[in-house]
């Protein structure tokens, strides 16, 4: 048991949201618990039986921070139960990924994140963002191996950052696009909370105006960023979900949360290689 307090939470999955694509600074430790660096704050959890987890916080944190943060309030079988029972694609995909939440994560770390992700594997994203954080961000605590656990860093500490620092965080040519949205948040041209009162396609498309950002980086931002259920990033794996298994498109039925629907799909073709 690590220092802290136990709740018993049905389908939650720290492992498997940790492999779904969604985060990049949710680290598994040899004990076998997970260390997730979010929101400012450094938290362990770690599966203690069916349905029962530790984490390393206080009850009155996790009540007002990581449930919300863990959308531990969402009944997702209600999403679930929009599976059409001929979609036996999808199916396999839930029980897979069962467990599988998505996040309440910070908007602007979702930006830089996806900016980052460009062309870049899961394993490497996470050493760019890591790198970053480590470079630019403030200590907010320490590993269970006595690193240093850095926040991810605000945008005035990247603004200013030359092109030499940031190049050794691993961004190669997304350099400079990481700097000028730092720079338009810095200056308040770019208001990312002001962003959460737009409609889903107004929102991606303010966020497309950003250097970088095309349609697959905007709606990872408003899907993980801005908790946009109904939106559905499109990288090579879900085009060939959606090509291979849905004729193009996704069934009518599951766009109001298609969201939610496609971290499994994208998630079990991602690890299962679909379609290759």
């Amino acid at each position: 048991m690590i220092n802290g307090i136990e709740r018993h939470i049905k389908d939650f999955s720290i492992e498997a949201i940790a492999e779904s694509g969604q985060c990049f600074r949710i680290v598994p430790e040899e004990n076998g618990a997970f260390c997730i660096t979010a929101l400012d704050r450094l938290l362990t959890v770690r599966q203690l039986d069916e349905e029962v987890f530790g984490f390393s916080c206080s009850d009155e944190e996790f009540d007002l921070v990581w449930a919300d943060y863990f959308d531990l309030g969402t009944d997702y079988e209600v999403y679930r139960a929009l599976t059409l029972p001929e979609d036996e694609y999808l199916k396999t995909a839930i029980s897979f990924g069962s467990g599988i939440r998505i996040l309440r994560q910070d908007a602007w770390e979702m930006l830089i994140s996806f900016i980052i992700s460009q062309r870049k594997s899961v394993p490497a994203i996470r050493t760019s963002v890591e790198r970053l954080s480590e470079r630019f961000g403030k200590p907010i605590g320490r590993y269970s191996d006595g690193r240093t656990a850095y926040a991810f860093p605000e945008a005035d500490a990247l603004a200013g950052a030359d092109t030499e620092e940031l190049s050794a965080c691993g961004l190669g040519y997304r350099v400079g696009y990481v700097r000028n949205a730092a720079r338009l948040v810095q200056s308040g041209e770019l208001d990312l909370k002001r962003l959460e009162q737009l409609d889903t396609p107004q929102l991606i498309e303010a966020l497309m105006k950003l250097q970088g950002v095309g349609i697959k980086v905007a709606s990872c931002a408003a899907l993980f960023g801005y908790h946009r259920l109904d939106t559905v990033p499109v990288d090579v794996w879900m085009k060939r979900v959606i090509d291979t298994v849905y004729n193009g498109s996704l069934p009518e039925e599951y766009k109001p949360y298609a969201g939610v629907l496609q971290q499994y799909m994208f998630n079990y073709a991602r690890i299962n290689k679909v379609g290759i």
